[in-house]
């Protein structure tokens, strides 16, 4: 080893352990920089509320020392002039996979408890043991692009998981080892929507039930950590020992955001949330959360929309997207919503600040987004008094700027981290940016320099022709060459300029022929912007209003329950009056209030209904609509799972609906398991959240299964048990005496582990739960009866049932209720026997009848599919109605509220401009509780408006697209129809 080679390594060594003083020194004299460095005359952001001008910041060893306007100078210090320079604390990211590597995705699907992590959690996506530390390796080459985008600190974290482990503090020097980068080997806990890829385990394969999981893992923690387990479960340990860290869970939008603080709510977990950039939308709900969002900047680009067929294509939802997302982060902070920033969804770094220029373009204030960027992310963390300030004491973490760090001509000179300087462009750097001409041998030339400070491109052109053009600058030496405006010469011409002041060139010129010349260039001054000009650039972009829910239909505010007189309409009452003829009917306080003829109410709403129809709403016993997922299909029994937890206020077939006369619908889970998920019994409030959507003390119903579609036969799983009917009769029987046992369990008075599945099953055995289940063949029809009854409960609908017509008199006797299809069949094989006539049969039979959908589509016209009883079965039409109305409240357990026009119960009402089982019958006002949801007039006027609203912001984006802004295609969204075999779920 060379002399020289040795100085050097020992050298760099000495660096490495200047915060390991610990380290013994047996190889050299020991040598301690004891230096201070002090920065004068700057316009130091101690915090973004807390400004010094023409301040002095002095730091040592790596930590704040001092900021102030008269901060005394230690002798031994270094003494820098910031002069006319400003100093910003860097930037901090809480959501980074920094240093980590993306996990390999193994392919394939495995058994429901195929758990290859022995000695863990049961299931393999719950990893808390999983820490940041074991996984991290620092990236020099994504440290320097986070440093030239003013990042000083991230916390970087392993982003495979639903519970993902801890996350890792990470400073991103260069100079120095893992001992003083390592700000926290553990500082936080990450959740995440997603399974982890390096597992085949199936369960979770939805977000009810990711979930259900997640409340799980909460009670069997709680079980661990009091010592009721013999074995152990390193997964468990962390995440009891985790739960004292900050929670970070990966949302995604604002519809999970919401969901998920629930969650936090029932296991007592507070969580920090990644969010979509999408809330604005739920705004008042956001807040209520009382959480603190991590947002994203990735803004949508705008539509190609130049092609006007193509342009039919795009979505109003989507073109609102992109003309509202920009102003995310100013109605956040308008509302006191705790926010930062986060560089997930951006294809760079670099990408950041222009668009956050365009958010503080849209609203934002400068104090709120430097905020987002450093005091923050630092509060987040638990880390206020070492990152994201300049107060003394902190981490050295700073930017010098040129000025506004947000303004787009901003240059940034130097990011410091760790009190280690990281030069993004010298200080010296003169900006020769900007138009010139000169003149050469006679002849004029046009020369425009533009893009990077540091590394700027030039353009020369004369006499309206381009030119070849090559610029080098450095060390303020330019140096441009062009080709010759005579074609027939290869030779260029070449300038050479010493750069002293930036707004002139002037040098050497050698021309194509070798002579040399001088030359000189004074930078024009920049042209005349027009009033025009100047207004849209000071001008905050116009906002389109948000509607509730904002997307097409929406309304531009809630509306509101009013006072109702229908006067002279034909009420079908589903009550022992029958039809009543010029009958009125006033509703009140979102109840009926009377029935009769010449009634009177001074403050009420007059509706003329002479020649119409009023009936109550029509209610749908079997739906997936305004749902996010339909099935978990993961394990043979999924009743930990709940509809409640994924409905979607937000899916336009909700008002599709109400458009068809619906107003109630049991939202179930699908047929993917013998035992399903929990439903939801909601009314359909267009416009509200969906927590309001749902019942208010909804009864409790859970989807039970049969048939192809339990034992797989359909969809080739072949890796769950069971795969036969007479298995599914044996995993009903193990179930429930698991429930009884679970039930006697909790009677003993003797600690018992709380298992959400079975504390759903024992609500079965208790009479606190009712079943509906998906049912096609007769015998398996029976099985379920005789198992029910061998355990003391009854089944209180079969749906589907289109064999019902076989067993009416059985399911009559056994107290169950039947909700068919009006006249489907041979749509699979064990549908062959299926008849029309089959509800009348039952019906005839005193079985209680409904008819129902199980299609987005069809529940739009279920006053048509109810006639088809009275075509093909002979039942009146009175029944026939009863089929969609009072029938299925009555199977819902909902009927002394809704399914009749009755005193006192609930106002959910059409008025039918025709006969309400005729094909011709338009329903014109759709009410739910005395609030009108639905108005044939208000839709058509809609129409207009959404025309124009779409009109306008297509143009928008042709203007955008005309500036020179990136346009992407028009992808076009189908809305995406549930059913009870829909196996694939989105899991945001």
């Amino acid at each position: 080893m060379t002399r020289r080679l040795y100085l050097l390594m020992l050298f760099l060594f000495s660096i490495t352990i200047s915060a390991q003083e610990y380290f013994p020194k047996n190889d050299g004299v020991k040598t301690t920089n004891n230096h201070y460095t002090a920065f004068t005359n700057a316009k130091i952001y101690v915090s973004p509320t807390q400004i010094i001008e023409n301040g002095t910041l002095l730091i040592k060893d790596g930590k704040v020392v001092a900021t102030g306007k008269s901060v005394a100078i230690p002798k031994n210090s270094i003494v820098i002039d910031a002069s006319n320079k400003s100093i910003y604390p860097s930037f901090i990211d809480v959501f980074s996979d920094f240093g980590i590597s993306k996990p390999e995705r193994i392919s394939g699907r495995g058994a429901q408890y195929d758990a290859s992590r022995e000695g863990f959690y049961w299931n393999d996506h719950i990893r808390p043991d999983q820490n940041a530390i074991d996984f991290y390796k620092y990236d020099e080459k994504s440290a320097s692009d986070l440093r030239k985008a003013g990042f000083g600190v991230v916390n970087t974290h392993l982003q495979d998981g639903i519970i993902r482990g801890t996350g890792t503090l990470i400073a991103l020097t260069p100079n120095s080892t893992d001992a003083s980068r390592i700000l926290e080997n553990k500082s936080a806990q990450y959740y995440s929507t997603r399974k982890s890829v390096q597992s085949r385990q199936s369960y979770p394969n939805s977000l009810m039930g990711t979930m259900a999981l997640l409340r799980q893992v909460h009670y069997d923690a709680k079980w661990y950590a009091n010592g009721n387990v013999n074995n152990k479960d390193r997964a468990l340990e962390a995440y009891n020992t985790n739960k004292s860290l900050v929670q970070i869970m990966d949302a995604g939008s604002k519809i999970n955001a919401l969901r998920f603080a629930k969650v936090g709510k029932e296991t007592n977990t507070e969580f920090v949330f990644v969010g979509g950039g999408d809330e604005y939308e739920n705004i008042i709900e956001i807040k209520a959360t009382n959480a603190s969002f991590i947002i994203p900047l990735n803004f949508p680009d705008a539509f190609d929309v130049s092609d006007p067929f193509l342009a039919e294509g795009a979505g109003i939802a989507d073109l609102r997207a992109w003309n509202q997302k920009p102003a995310n982060p100013k109605i956040l902070a308008e509302n006191n919503v705790p926010f930062s920033f986060t560089l997930k969804g951006l294809d760079a770094a670099k990408d950041l600040m222009p668009n956050l220029q365009k958010a503080i373009q849209y609203g934002l204030g400068k104090t709120k987004a430097l905020e987002a960027l450093t005091t923050t992310p630092a509060k987040i963390l638990g880390k206020e008094n070492s990152i994201g300030s300049l107060k003394n004491g902190a981490y050295a973490n700073f930017l010098i700027t040129s000025g506004d760090v947000f303004d787009k001509n901003t240059i940034l000179y130097q990011n410091w981290v760790n009190g280690e300087k990281h030069e993004i462009h010298p200080m010296s750097t003169k900006d020769i940016r900007g138009d010139y001409n000169f003149t050469l041998a006679g002849e004029t030339y046009d020369l425009k320099i533009s893009g990077d400070i540091a590394k700027p491109k030039a353009s020369v052109s004369s006499k309206d022709k381009k030119l070849g053009t090559i610029l080098s600058f450095k060390d303020d030496w330019l140096n441009i060459s062009f080709t010759s405006t005579d074609t027939t010469s290869k030779n260029l011409t070449r300038l050479v300029s010493k750069i002293s002041n930036p707004k002139i060139l002037s040098g050497k010129a050698i021309l194509p022929n070798g002579n040399e010349t001088s030359f000189y260039a004074k930078r024009a001054e920049s042209k005349e912007v027009s009033e025009e000009d100047k207004k849209e650039e000071k001008d905050t972009p116009k906002v389109f209003p948000i509607t509730y829910p904002n997307e097409a239909y929406g309304f531009k505010t809630l509306p509101q329950q009013e006072t109702i007189l229908f006067k002279n309409a034909t009420v079908w009452t589903n009550e022992a009056e029958g039809i009543l003829e010029q009958t009125d009917v006033l509703v009140k306080d979102g109840k009926i209030a009377k029935i009769g003829n010449n009634l009177k109410h001074g403050n009420a709403k007059i509706v003329d209904a002479t020649g119409k129809h009023l009936t109550t709403g029509i209610i749908d016993e079997h739906s997936h609509i305004a749902t996010s997922a339909v099935n978990e299909s993961g394990q043979n029994s999924s009743a930990e799972v709940s509809i409640e937890d994924v409905i979607d206020a937000e899916d336009v077939d909700i008002y599709r609906n109400l458009a068809g006369g619906v107003t109630s619908i049991q939202v179930l889970h699908g047929s993917a398991n013998p035992i399903g998920g929990r439903s939801a019994i909601i009314k359909l409030k267009w416009g509200e959240t969906a927590d309001n959507l749902i019942y208010k003390n909804s009864p409790k119903f859970i989807k039970f299964a049969l048939g192809e579609n339990v034992k797989q036969s359909n969809w080739s799983s072949f890796n769950r048990f069971p795969q036969t009917r007479m298995g599914v009769e044996q995993m009903f029987i193990d179930y429930f005496t698991r429930a009884q046992e679970y039930i006697a369990k909790k009677k003993s008075g003797k600690p018992y582990r709380k298992d959400v599945e079975l504390e759903v099953l024992a609500e079965i055995l208790n009479e606190e739960r009712f079943i509906s289940c998906h049912s096609y063949v007769q015998s398996e029809i029976n099985m379920l009866m005789k198992v029910a009854e061998k355990f003391n409960f009854k089944v209180n609908t079969f749906t589907h049932i289109l064999e019902g017509y076989k067993l009416a008199d059985k399911m009559k006797e056994h107290g169950a209720g039947g909700s068919t299809f009006s006249d489907w069949w041979a749509y699979k094989y064990e549908v062959n026997d299926a008849i029309p006539q089959n509800a009348a049969i039952m019906h005839n039979n005193g079985v209680t009848v409904a008819i129902n959908s199980d299609d987005a589509e069809m529940s739009r016209r279920l006053n048509q599919e109810a006639a088809k009883s009275i075509k093909y079965g002979g039942v009146s039409e009175e029944d026939a109605w009863k089929f969609i109305t009072l029938n299925p409240a009555k199977l819902l357990h909902i009927d002394d509220r809704v399914g009749s026009i009755k005193v006192g119960k609930d106002a959910d009402l059409v008025l039918w401009s025709d006969h309400p089982l005729s094909i011709y019958a338009k329903a014109e006002k759709t009410i739910i509780e005395g609030v009108t949801y639905f108005d044939i007039e208000r839709d058509l006027q809609l129409r207009k408006e959404m025309k124009a609203e779409k009109n306008e912001l297509l143009n928008r984006m042709l203007q955008a697209k005309n500036k020179g802004l990136k346009t992407i295609p028009i992808k076009k969204k189908g809305n995406e129809t549930f059913h009870c075999d829909t196996e694939a779920e989105h899991i945001h």
